[in-house]
């Protein structure tokens, strides 16, 4: 089969592999229909994630067909068309029981990462019973597609972790995948208004039409003090990873404020706890569990969120490695998420 391979830092190919075999009773064998291409898989190809080995296939978000299953898979069958979590779980450890998949003990983000991903034409699939969801028929792919990560990223570590409460002026910080992900599943809680902030202006008319109230280009700390009365924001959502959009969340942050980091960091920020502690903020980090895949599931089902609006860019399987090219300029290129059809 062909892949797209990780081969050292800024080194990738589209090549041929070995097509992946069962390994244990729990695994199925997926032929990728869909796939796409996260900005994780960017910081991997810039050497910030040591852990991936050259010769890693890449990717850890698609949809498939089941082409094979273990003895121990109960819940799927050969031919089900199915949406692969970017969280490996297998469902009965001490983590899984507690629904923080992304901490299983046999799991985790290991797609793309420590055992080869999705970028290719077929992937394996362990503990699929728990990893694999069945997709409805009739769900567009390219909105099926956000369920993997960005989604459920969005909801979980944004929304529930911000606790965005009926009512509440929330701020994003940095309007990509993440950030736009966040915004749109934030809408389920009623927040009054949305101000979302980025230096890119195609951004910032993207998170217009996805129900943004306020948009911000410049001088964010100043702007929303100026347009909150000098109080803050009730909740900040950082959504870039950088020490930069880390300061203005604490900084814009009210009395009682919720702190939700999204942004995936690879380096120290500096925490301004003297200004912080008399605030009673909350801070919350995390990595995505994906548990909520099944109710956004039900909700893209009725059309109640324009998932499909995050991709930009579409192209043949094929074609990933030009894919990852207008990926890499996504300033200059327009781009979100990339739609990849093998089909």
């Amino acid at each position: 089969m062909k892949a797209l391979v990780y081969e050292g830092v800024g080194q990738r190919a589209w090549r041929d592999k070995p097509k992946p075999a069962i390994e244990a009773p729990t695994d199925a064998v997926v032929r990728i229909t869909h796939t796409t291409i996260c900005g994780t898989d960017l910081h991997i190809l810039k050497g910030d994630v040591p852990a991936v080995e050259s010769g890693r296939t890449l990717g850890h978000e698609g949809i498939g067909v089941v082409e094979e299953i273990g003895e121990g898979v109960a819940n799927l069958k050969k031919g089900d068309q199915v949406l692969i979590s970017c969280i490996t779980s297998c469902g009965r450890c001490d983590y899984c029981k507690q629904a923080m998949y992304s901490h299983c003990r046999d799991g985790g983000w290991i797609l793309g990462h420590l055992i080869d991903g999705t970028q290719a034409e077929y992937v394996r699939i362990p503990h699929a019973d728990n990893s694999l969801y069945r997709l409805p028929s009739g769900l567009e792919p390219a909105a099926a597609l956000m369920l993997s990560d960005i989604l459920p990223t969005g909801h979980e570590i944004g929304a529930l972790n911000g606790e965005v409460h009926l009512g509440d002026t929330i701020a994003i910080i940095g309007a990509g995948p993440i950030g736009l992900a966040a915004l749109l599943t934030s809408r389920f809680y009623s927040p009054a208004r949305i101000i979302v902030i980025d230096p890119d202006e195609n951004r910032l008319a993207v998170a217009r039409q996805f129900g943004a109230t306020d948009t911000i280009a410049v001088d964010p700390v100043e702007t929303v003090l100026k347009m909150t009365d000098g109080e803050g924001v009730d909740v900040a959502m950082e959504a870039v990873g950088i020490p930069e959009t880390f300061d203005v969340c604490q900084r814009i942050l009210r009395p009682g404020g919720r702190l939700a980091n999204m942004g995936v960091h690879g380096h120290s920020v500096e925490f301004h706890l003297e200004d912080l502690w008399i605030k009673n903020v909350t801070i919350r980090t995390g990595l995505v569990n994906t548990n909520t895949i099944p109710v956004l599931m039900r909700f893209l089902e009725s059309g109640g969120i324009d998932a499909e609006g995050l991709v930009t860019h579409r192209f043949a399987l094929d074609d990933i490695e030009q894919a990852y090219d207008v990926f890499s300029r996504a300033a200059s290129e327009k781009a979100i998420k990339m739609l990849l059809t093998a089909e």
